[in-house]
C-alpha cells in the first residue's frame, strides 16, 4: 500500500521557533519569555493568513509542556511533543471560533479550566479565529480570560483584529504577525523543491512567491499544484501555459508597441491572448504590474521584492520613456476598467478602449503641467529668445509670355517700403514698422498703443500708454531695433517708456528716490507715485 500523500503546507510546518519564517520580533520575545519564566496566561496572535500564527501557537504549546521544558527547543520526541503535533493531546485543545461562536460553548470552556491538566504542565486552550465569537460569547470570556487558573493558558488566533472587542484585547499580550517576504517564500520554495528532487527555474519559483503575496501556506499551496502538471520540471512556460497567463515577454511587447503609437499591433496582441484563453481580468492585472513596476523603476526603486518583476527584463527605452505623471494616469485608466468590466456589456471592448487610449500616453499632460509650459512659452516669446515666423503661401509662377511679347518686369510689394538712409520715424511710419514685425505678433502688437514718437540725433524714444506695453518692449528692444534698421536703414538707440509714469515722476520729487529706484529695478517696471489732492 502506498504512503499517504502529504501537502507540501503540513508536511513544512514548522515545529520550532526556530524555524518560523519572517517572525523575527515574534520569535525572539516569546523565546525570551520562556527563557525567562515570565509566561503570560493569555496571549493574542494577529496577522494576515498563512504567516504562522497557528504554528506558533502550537509550537508554544510543545515548549511550555514539553518533558525537558518549559524549553525554546522542544524535544519533538516526549509523548506531549509527539501527541501536540498530531493534534490528539488532552491538554492542548483547539477551538475553531467560526464553529463555536455561542455563549452556551464559551460556558463549557469556563466549566473545564476548573479541572487541572492531566499529563502536562499546563491546560493550553487555542482559539483560531476568534474575531467569529458572538458579542455574549467575547463577554462570558471575559472573567476567564482575565483571572484564569495558573495552570491555564490562552492563545487566541486572529486574522481580523478590528473585530476583537478591546476589552480581550487588553487583556492579552498581543503579537502581530506579519506578512512573509518575497526572498524569504522563494526560498522556501526552492528548498521544497530540492527536498522533492525537481528542479524549478528561478522565474517559475519567483512567480509563484509573488503571487503568495506574502502567505507561506499559499505559496505552498500554489507550489503543489504547479508541481502537479509540471513534473520533474517547473517552468515558466508550462505555468502560462497551464494557469492561461500572459506571459511577461508578450506584455512587454504589448507596452513597445504603444509606446511606438502603433495600437494595431498591440490590438492584434490581445485579440491572440483572448483567442488563447487568457481573461480578460488577468490581461489588465498583468498591464496592472507591469506599469506599477515602471513607476517604482521611475522614483529609483530597485529591489524585485517591490517591483515584483525582474527589472533587466524590462527594455531600457520602457523604464526611461514615460514620466511619472503618465505612469499614474495608466494605472488609473487599468485599475478605472478593471472596476468597470464588472457590470459591462461587453468587457472585451472595455478592455481594447483602455488599449487605444494607452497609445496616446506619451502625450498625456495634466492641466497643471499645461499651464506651466504655456507659462514657459510666453516668457521664451517674451525675452526674445524664440522668433515666430509666418508660413507665406508660395504665389503660383507665371506663366510665360506668348512668343513676340515682352516680359512686364514685376510690381514693387506696397508692403514693404524701399530703404531710405537717414529718413527719420514719425507716427504715420508706425503702421509700416508693425508689418515689419511680423514674426513677432506681441511686439508689433504693443506698437499699437505709442503715444509718441521722437527721435533726437540717434536715439529714438517709444511712449507707451500702459506699462506692460511698455516692457514688453523693452524686452524685445533688439528686435524692434533691427525693425527700425530695416525700414529706415539708420542705425538707432530703441528707448521705451511709460509715458503716464514718466509724467507722474517728473510731478513728484520722489521719482529721484534711490528705493524708488530700485524698486523699479526689482519689479523691471515703472514706479507711479501721485500726489494727494
Amino acid at each position: 500500500m502506498s504512503q499517504q500523500y502529504e501537502v507540501t503546507a503540513t508536511k513544512k510546518r514548522p515545529q520550532e521557533f526556530s524555524t518560523l519564517v519572517g517572525q523575527p520580533f515574534v520569535v525572539s520575545t516569546i523565546e525570551g519569555a520562556i527563557a525567562q519564566g515570565r509566561i503570560a496566561h493569555a496571549y493574542l496572535f494577529s496577522g494576515p493568513r498563512g504567516v504562522g500564527k497557528t504554528s506558533a501557537a502550537r509550537i508554544l504549546a510543545r515548549s511550555l509542556n514539553c518533558d525537558e521544558g518549559p524549553t525554546t527547543t522542544p524535544c519533538g520526541v516526549c509523548s506531549h511533543c509527539t501527541e501536540i503535533k498530531a493534534g490528539n493531546s488532552v491538554d492542548v485543545i483547539e477551538i475553531d471560533g467560526a464553529s463555536n461562536t455561542g455563549v452556551n460553548d464559551i460556558r463549557q470552556i469556563k466549566d473545564e479550566v476548573l479541572f487541572p491538566p492531566q499529563t502536562g504542565r499546563y491546560k493550553i486552550y487555542i482559539i483560531d479565529e476568534v474575531h467569529m465569537l458572538s458579542i455574549s460569547a467575547f463577554n462570558a470570556l471575559l472573567k476567564t480570560l482575565e483571572e484564569p487558573p495558573s495552570y491555564v493558558i490562552f492563545i487566541l488566533a486572529t486574522t481580523e483584529l478590528q473585530k476583537v472587542p478591546a476589552t480581550i484585547r487588553s487583556r492579552c499580550q498581543q503579537f502581530h504577525f506579519q506578512l512573509i517576504g518575497l526572498d524569504l517564500i522563494k526560498e522556501s520554495l526552492a528548498q521544497a523543491a530540492e527536498d522533492l528532487g525537481i528542479r524549478a527555474d528561478d522565474d517559475a519559483l519567483f512567480w509563484i512567491a509573488r503571487e503568495a503575496t506574502g502567505s507561506m501556506r499559499d505559496a505552498y499551496t500554489l507550489f503543489d499544484q504547479v508541481v502537479a502538471f509540471s513534473g520533474e520540471h517547473i517552468t515558466m512556460e508550462t505555468i502560462q501555459s497551464k494557469l492561461g497567463l500572459v506571459g511577461f515577454d508578450k506584455i512587454v511587447t504589448i507596452a513597445t508597441d504603444l509606446l511606438a503609437k502603433n495600437p494595431r499591433d498591440a490590438q492584434v496582441a490581445i485579440h491572440s491572448l483572448i483567442n488563447a484563453g487568457v481573461s480578460v481580468e488577468q490581461i489588465i492585472k498583468d498591464l496592472v504590474q507591469f506599469y506599477r513596476s515602471l513607476l517604482f523603476m521611475r522614483s529609483q526603486i530597485t529591489d524585485e521584492a517591490i517591483l515584483g518583476v525582474q527589472s533587466d527584463r524590462i527594455p531600457l527605452a520602457l523604464r526611461t520613456s514615460y514620466t511619472t505623471e503618465q505612469l499614474e494616469a495608466a494605472l488609473e485608466l487599468l485599475l478605472a476598467t478593471y472596476r468597470e468590466i464588472r457590470n459591462s456589456l461587453n468587457p472585451r471592448i472595455e478592455l481594447e478602449l483602455a488599449v487605444s487610449r494607452l497609445a496616446e500616453l506619451k502625450d498625456l499632460r495634466s492641466n497643471t503641467a499645461l499651464v506651466k509650459e504655456i507659462a514657459a512659452l510666453r516668457e521664451e516669446l517674451l525675452s526674445g529668445n524664440v522668433e515666430v515666423t509666418r508660413k507665406v503661401k508660395a504665389s503660383p509662377s507665371p506663366a510665360a509670355p506668348p512668343p513676340g511679347q515682352q516680359e512686364l518686369a514685376p510690381a514693387a510689394d506696397p508692403a514693404t517700403p524701399p530703404l531710405q538712409p537717414g529718413r527719420i520715424l514719425t507716427m504715420e511710419d508706425l503702421p509700416e514698422l508693425t508689418r515689419c514685425l511680423g514674426d513677432a505678433p506681441m511686439l508689433a502688437r504693443v506698437l499699437g498703443t505709442v503715444k509718441e514718437l521722437k527721435q533726437v540725433d540717434r536715439t529714438l524714444t517709444f511712449t507707451f500708454a500702459t506699462g506692460f506695453a511698455a516692457t514688453t518692449a523693452k524686452e524685445n528692444s533688439g528686435r524692434l531695433r533691427k525693425a527700425v534698421e530695416e525700414l529706415t536703414g539708420s542705425d538707432v538707440d530703441v528707448h521705451c517708456i511709460n509715458g503716464e509714469t514718466a509724467h507722474a515722476l517728473q510731478e513728484s520729487p520722489s521719482g529721484e528716490d534711490p528705493v524708488l529706484r530700485n524698486i523699479a529695478t526689482v519689479f523691471r517696471g515703472d514706479v507711479v507715485t501721485r500726489k494727494s489732492q
